[in-house]
Formats: structure tokens, C-alpha cells, sequence
């Protein structure tokens, strides 16, 4: 694909940035209190990518913009969540040096354990492709 194609995908909608994970919360949450005063919650997500006939866990930071205070129990060490958000890289500085993370920003994070509530969620998600 060229650039030219990639720019009109882009510009007819047939381009779409959507993520869906599912795997455990690893480690402690951190919560940070932006300038704006909005909240961000900040986990990794351990998952599974499978192919060539071997299965490798990975790690996924993910970003969760103002939980609220029940949907913030969720992220908990261990916890199975199904995450569905977007793909973001963002740049900031840290020492004078600029330093960027590329991450998942959650639109939603449900147990996985809510089989019902997950199942609507992906449908969900399946409605936005075809839309796309």
C-alpha cells in the first residue's frame, strides 16, 4: 500500500484504530490526577500472541481516562478484564529529554468473567468495522 491509498483510506473512514485485549491486570494500578483534574488510570495487561506454533506473553500498558470509583475496583492484580479502546502513542519530557509510550487508551474495561456484558461490547465493536 502507498501513501496515497493509505491517505484515502483515511480520508473515506475505511481506516479504523480500534484495539480489543483480554488478559490480567499485572501489577498495581497507578492512578494519576492530571493538571485538568481529570483522573487517569494507568495498568499493564498481560496477554498472548500465538503463531508460528509457539504462544509468547506480553504486556500491554493501558491508559483508562476518569473509571469511575466501581470501575475502578476492576483493576485489580490478577483481575481478567476484556479491554476495548484505541491504539495512542503520546510524547512527554522527563529529565530535559523527550520520551514517548506507545499504549492502549480503554474506552471500556469489562470482567471477563461478564460473559453477557463482553458479548454485546464485541458486538459492538463488530458494528463499528462494518460501519467503517
Amino acid at each position: 500500500m502507498n501513501d496515497q491509498s493509505t491517505t484515502a483510506e483515511a480520508d473515506t473512514g475505511a481506516v479504523t484504530n480500534l484495539a480489543v485485549l483480554r488478559g490480567r491486570v499485572r501489577g498495581a494500578p497507578v492512578i494519576r490526577e492530571l493538571p485538568s483534574g481529570n483522573t487517569v488510570v494507568q495498568f499493564d495487561l498481560t496477554t498472548a500472541i500465538t503463531g508460528d506454533g509457539r504462544t509468547t506473553a506480553i504486556s500491554v500498558p493501558v491508559a483508562w481516562a476518569d473509571p469511575t470509583a466501581n470501575q475502578l475496583g476492576l483493576v485489580d492484580d490478577g483481575t481478567e478484564l476484556v479491554v476495548v479502546g484505541s491504539v495512542r502513542r503520546r510524547f512527554f519530557r522527563v529529565g530535559g529529554a523527550t520520551q514517548s509510550r506507545t499504549e492502549v487508551v480503554a474506552d471500556s474495561a469489562i470482567p471477563a468473567r461478564r460473559r453477557k456484558q463482553v458479548a454485546a461490547t464485541i458486538g459492538a465493536v463488530v458494528d463499528r468495522l462494518a460501519v467503517a
